[in-house]
């Protein structure tokens, strides 16, 4: 994809920290930068600008990895396939959806490393579903949400309230615990021939770090601003009833508001429809004006599960 050579990544402590210097050489984009770099690419397959777009975001990959040091496998060999999902995110990239591309990058380099861990992990041969992923990847974090500390078989209530969790067979449960624990203690040695710690030092760490938070919020927010100014187009029937059965915990019948306003239930499903496309031709209005005045991306209407969180949280 790239015209030039992307930092490579030696083995061994030394080449990790020369990679994590050289890749903090490379600039953080700004919207308006990361926009046209994107369109050059999409349209024109500049690869110079899908070089810059992908260098600018090493650094989220290297985060993202580090969660994932307590598989056993070498760390450089992680970021490594992180950075192929990082490429893969640059290739499939659509600026104009309303997305930064760190938001969109996420998904495609935590898939692109969980199935390298898959793969490599000859223990696990059941992890090829999504929920059987799912229980492989989360089974630390939901013990240690409800103390599940100790080693060895988990006790009943803690299997019954991670399946519930996870949305898994209590089987699949015991059997992962069982893989991931064996015999082996938190205070072993990672490997026996060198002094590379013990595996309690490298547990995962789930907690989002400042860029992920920062593109989570920027897109949140960016999508609540446009959804707020399109509800103001509406007038008081529309919005109460667009809000009822649209943006509500629990959406409004057509029978209630039917009897609330004292007409039909077909009527109040036209009201519905007409305050829906009103908002949609809203939001693509002000995402246009936004994207002429700033060269942002211009994001779709939310949809009603997402939309409905977004007004909780105003």
């Amino acid at each position: 994809m790239a015209s030039k050579a992307l930092p490579t990544l030696a083995g061994g402590s030394v080449g990790l920290a020369r990679y994590l210097d050289d890749i903090r050489k490379f600039p953080m984009l700004e919207p308006a930068q990361e926009f046209m770099l994107a369109k050059r690419w999409q349209q024109h397959g500049d690869s110079e600008a899908a070089h810059q777009l992908v260098t600018s975001h090493m650094r989220l990959v290297a985060r993202i990895a580090m969660g994932y040091r307590g598989y056993g496998l070498p760390i450089g060999e992680v970021i490594s396939e992180g950075n192929v999902g990082l490429m893969q995110a640059v290739k499939r990239f659509e600026p104009d959806k309303g997305f930064r591309l760190a938001t969109y990058a996420m998904w495609w380099i935590r898939a692109s490393i969980q199935e390298y861990i898959l793969r490599s992990w000859s223990l696990v041969k059941m992890g090829t579903t999504a929920a059987q992923k799912k229980l492989f990847f989360n089974l630390r974090r939901a013990k240690g949400q409800i103390q599940a500390l100790e080693e060895g078989d988990l006790k009943p209530e803690h299997v019954k309230a991670i399946a519930t969790k996870l949305g898994v067979p209590e089987e699949d449960v015991i059997s992962m615990n069982r893989r991931l624990s064996g015999d082996a203690s938190l205070n072993a040695p990672v490997r026996a021939d060198q002094e590379s710690g013990e595996w309690q030092d490298w547990l995962v760490d789930d907690t989002p770090d400042q860029e992920e938070r920062l593109a989570e919020s920027e897109e949140k927010g960016m999508r609540h601003g446009y959804l707020t100014r399109a509800l103001e187009t509406l007038n008081e029937r529309e919005r109460r009833i667009f809000e009822a059965r649209r943006l509500a915990e629990d959406p409004a019948t057509l029978e209630d508001l039917s009897t609330e306003f004292g007409v039909s239930r077909e009527r109040i499903r036209q009201i519905e429809v007409r305050a829906f496309e009103k908002v949609q031709k809203a939001v693509q209005m002000s995402a246009r004006s936004t994207e002429i005045s700033a060269r942002t991306p211009s994001p779709a209407l939310p949809p009603p599960g997402e939309a409905k969180r977004l007004r909780k949280s105003a």
